[in-house]
């Protein structure tokens, strides 16, 4: 009996009723199989050993793809637990879980020994020696009395719970390689021999299932590559993302710290400050050539505001709440309902549509302490927000006027970025038929524009679609910042109107958007893409005069009121130290411009100029130092 199978190219064959996933991809080329980890069959994961029963579509997964490499990492997340077993114990270890994660894999597990960075590299070297086993990994289906049985006979108390915690009419699968079993859904490996490159990172503590009320596990975190160069490239990025490390580097630089007092919330200092106003006045600058008129709304309202707006219902886990005169307040998590009040406030003709409203506002968040990441999570931070109410015929264009603005303020930085369009989620508000017209209206704007996006199904805001652009940094790491919503569900829910052409009352659609999303998170992204080296133009001292000695002091104070009033942030270094150990402070500052001033360049009113990254530029007039330099920074570079 045969069976025909649908390939992606559309191509269809015949085989044999119970060909394997495999000798499709032998059939196909010899290099195929040995590239193949897995298989699809009508879109479901499924193994290499897979037969196929039925006409079906199917495809071969191989390790070049993101799904590929998801098998591989999970399968190299049994061999650590194999290996664990194997010096540890089988009774002393208990099983959580091992998924994938972003670039690696971890797994829960239950031991009494405290394990360190030191343990891991005998894992490794006991998860080589399975490798060199080549030992098949084989899946079997069992029911859910013969899986208790087992696991009972293992002394697996976290894996029974997971099969007690599993549907009825789960289907429930058992991985096997060599004396090592696992409750795992698959697919993996065919077997352990396919492992060619791995590192176990380092180990932390995970309440069980994420519930601080279970207990305390062991997570050793890793990674699996299929070539060791890729591993290699991996490490090497990883380290140099330490040594850029935003929270590392804010310290050194003095641009902002972290306090007990106020976990989760950022203090800026002097300098840190300075990156942050450049940033909005770079930004607000940018937005009054685009009509939009700035405002502040208060960071405290009623409760009641939010349970109008729809925040109480979706989003009050996220709030902070106080009470004050016996009425309960809630801290902003947003910005938009202060927004909403504003136009409320006021008669509006379509003529004056599209009214811009933009706000450089504070909100607050509640994190989970153990989510807090430096300036990446916070609980507080500052957003650029803006809300543009149009009528429905100026849907398009506006938001084509928004993805032009973003794109202008990105190229200053040199980010590339890709584009996400989230549709509707599960937990939203508003009718279908609006949802449709709102996602419709998106994906025009994006057609048009010819901008390649992909769809993220399901993660759009409770209230509408949105576009989520994500910037690549000097890593090639990606971070989600600015942000388009469109929003037929807010007009309503404040009942927002405007005045037609025929005297009538109309409901105008608002578009939600921010440029850098958070400017805090922003500030951390750049830190860590520029390494602490800001560009001129937001570097928080411009230029560094280093007098050879104390002799040069009073010419130093010229040439710094010269270049002060010139515009740029000047610092003199007036210590009584060796030009050499002075020069060596300036770059790790990462001062963009280093002036030396001695005997010469005071007789001569000029500097002796050396630019970071250039080296000695020579001497020149410090009138002319000052104007290259304000060019320069006119100029954003």
């Amino acid at each position: 009996m045969a069976v025909k199978v649908t390939l992606p190219d559309g191509a269809i064959r015949e085989y044999d009723h119970g060909t394997t996933m495999e000798q499709v991809a032998e059939s196909i080329s010899s290099k195929f199989k040995k590239e193949a980890v897995a298989g699809k069959i009508n879109g479901k994961l499924v193994d290499l050993k897979q037969p196929i029963e039925e006409d079906a579509s199917v495809e071969i997964i191989t390790l070049d793809s993101k799904e590929g490499l998801e098998v591989y990492r999970h399968s190299t997340a049994h061999l650590m637990a194999q290996a664990i077993k194997r010096i540890y114990g089988n009774k002393a270890v208990k099983l959580g879980i091992g998924p994938v994660i972003e670039d690696g894999f971890y797994y829960d597990i239950d031991i009494k020994k405290p394990l360190t960075t030191d343990d891991l590299e005998a894992i490794e070297q006991e998860m080589e020696k399975i490798v060199q086993e080549d030992l098949p990994i084989v899946r079997r289906v069992m029911s859910r009395e013969e899986a208790v049985k087992m696991f009972e006979a293992l002394e697996e108390p976290l894996k029974l719970e997971l099969i007690d915690g599993l549907p009825e009419d789960a289907v429930i699968t058992i991985y096997t390689q060599g004396e090592f079993s696992d409750l795992c859904r698959g697919p993996h490996l065919p077997s352990t021999g396919r492992i060619k490159a791995f590192k176990l990172m380092n180990v932390a503590g995970a309440y069980w299932r994420g519930d601080s009320n279970n207990k305390m596990l062991q997570r050793i975190y890793g990674t699996s590559f299929p070539k060791k160069g890729q591993l290699d490239e991996h490490l090497k990025r990883l380290e140099e993302a330490r040594k850029r490390d935003h929270r590392k580097l804010g310290k050194e630089l003095g641009l902002f710290m972290f306090s007990e007092e106020a976990p989760g919330m950022p203090f800026y200092t002097h300098k840190g400050m300075i990156v942050r106003t450049e940033l909005e006045q770079f930004l607000r600058n940018m937005q009054q050539k685009r009509d939009y008129d700035e405002v502040r709304t208060p960071f405290m309202m009623k409760q009641r505001l939010w349970e109008e707006s729809g925040h109480w219902d979706h989003y009050r886990e996220n709030m902070y709440f106080t009470e004050v005169d016996e009425t309960k307040f809630a801290l902003k998590p947003m910005n938009c309902p202060g927004h909403m009040l504003i136009f409320k406030n006021s008669l509006h003709s379509y003529r004056e549509l599209p009214i811009r409203i933009s706000e450089f506002g504070q909100v607050h968040r509640h994190e989970f302490s153990g989510a807090l990441n430096g300036m990446m999570r916070v609980r507080t931070f500052c957003q650029d927000d803006a809300h543009i109410f149009v009528r429905p015929d100026q849907i398009e264009d506006e938001i084509a006027r928004v993805i032009e603005l973003i794109d202008q303020v990105y190229e200053v930085f040199g980010f590339e970025y890709n584009v996400e369009l989230s549709t509707r989620p599960e937990k939203s508000m508003g009718s279908d038929e609006l949802w449709n017209q709102a996602e419709t209206a998106l994906q025009n704007v994006l057609a048009r524009l010819g901008i390649v996006y992909r769809i993220n199904e399901g993660d759009g805001a409770f209230y509408g679609p949105k576009i989520d652009f994500h910037i690549l940094d000097a890593l090639k790491r990606s971070w989600q910042c600015a942000t388009i919503q469109l929003d037929f569900q807010m007009p309503e829910k404040f009942d927002l109107s405007y005045i037609g052409l025929d005297n009538r009352k109309y409901r105008p659609v608002v578009i939600h958007r921010a440029v850098y999303g958070s400017i805090d998170r922003f500030i951390g992204i750049l830190t860590e893409h520029y390494s602490g080296a800001f560009p001129l133009w937001l570097a928080p001292v411009q230029a560094k005069l280093l007098p050879v000695s104390d002799r040069y002091l009073d010419y130093a104070v010229q040439v710094k009121a010269t270049l002060r009033d010139a515009g740029i942030r000047v610092e003199i270094d007036g210590r009584n130290e060796k030009l050499g150990y002075k020069i060596r402070e300036a770059q790790l500052e990462k001062v963009p411009y280093m002036l030396i001033l001695g005997e010469n360049e005071a007789t001569s009113g000029t500097a002796s100029v050396r630019k970071r990254g250039e080296g000695d530029l020579g001497i020149k007039r410090v009138q002319e130092i000052a104007e290259q330099i304000g060019k320069e920074i006119r100029e954003k570079r």
